[in-house]
């Protein structure tokens, strides 16, 4: 076993590198482990217009690569590795024990911020329009399709309040629907039905799309009824069926609700278990924003300096 470390960071997006950033500048000499996708999310995301500080955009990739450098400008150590196997302590002061393939690891404070993962409908065409006109996340994307029309893929909440944010912005959203009814709460589904630019197709489901150059150009569709095949002219489709958090690595060892996201106290980021911290989308399902990620990687990191300062 290395020596026992202050503070190991578990994942690498805005929230892991936010916590980087401040447990460094509080002298917890933190090391971050990226995990498969280093930079998180936000590497698969073009441009970002609604980050802070970044008056004329800034793609994805770039801006992950600004956190890093500034966490590692105060000396965070950044590995490109993948936490396989955690033993959390359950005891105030205890050891925390994690893995990096056959690397074992020891630390007083986990802040774990592995994200979570937008579920996709597993068609090669997605991968091919990534950033061309298909998107998990219509605040993060939407702005771009202003005036036009665009296509939101699901039936439940997330779809129902992608299709309505879409509205205020787009001329037309066509909501496909799998099966004749929606999953969404009652209320979400009124408010779809009362806004007049959606469109809701029920028994659809997208099997393709198509486009040049790498953009949207329109949406193959199947009605699952009649096994008819038609397609819809649009420049953005929202696959909205929901995320999944990566948190496999960690069950039954700390809290989850029933969803698999990591529960925190409220107004803390502290868990069910002493000195193990949770930031970013591992434990937000509401808000799902890099800025509200960073702003819990931040809150993370004090909360396991003061964890630490407690310990003395």
């Amino acid at each position: 076993m290395e020596n026992i470390l202050d503070c190991i960071i578990v994942g690498s997006g805005p929230s892991g590198f936010t916590a980087a950033i401040y447990a460094a500048r509080a002298d917890l000499k933190p090391e971050l482990y990226t995990g498969l996708e280093p930079g998180g999310q936000l590497t698969t995301t073009t441009e970002v217009d609604n980050f802070p500080g970044y008056p004329q955009g800034i793609t994805g990739p770039e801006m992950m690569m600004d956190l890093q450098k500034q966490a590692e400008r105060f000396e965070t150590k950044v590995h490109y590795e993948m936490i396989t196997k955690t033993e959390f302590s359950t005891e105030m002061g205890g050891i925390h024990k994690l893995w990096a393939g056959n690397k074992e690891l020891a630390a007083k404070t986990v802040i774990i911020s592995t994200g979570a993962t937008a579920r996709y409908l597993g068609l090669d065409d997605e991968k091919k329009y990534m950033g061309g006109g298909v998107s998990a996340c219509a605040t993060c994307d939407g702005f771009f399709y202003k005036g036009k029309d665009v296509i939101v893929v699901g039936g439940g909440d997330t779809a129902a309040e992608e299709a309505t944010y879409l509205s205020n912005i787009c001329s037309k959203v066509t909501m496909l629907v799998r099966k004749d009814h929606f999953k969404a709460s009652k209320a979400m589904e009124n408010r779809v039905a009362n806004t007049p630019n959606i469109e809701v197709k029920y028994f659809h489901e997208l099997i393709g799309i198509e486009g040049e150059n790498g953009l949207v150009e329109r949406g193959v569709v199947i009605n699952n009824q009649t096994q008819e095949i038609s397609k819809i002219d649009v420049h953005g489709i929202f696959i909205a069926i929901g995320h999944t958090p990566n948190t496999s690595v960690f069950k039954d060892q700390i809290n989850l609700d029933e969803n698999g996201y990591i529960i925190t106290d409220a107004k803390s980021t502290k868990t069910n278990l002493h000195g193990v911290f949770a930031a970013g989308d591992v434990q937000d399902h509401l808000y799902r924003q890099a800025i509200t990620a960073a702003g819990s990687g931040c809150m993370a990191a004090m909360d396991a300096e003061k964890y630490l300062g407690e310990l003395k």
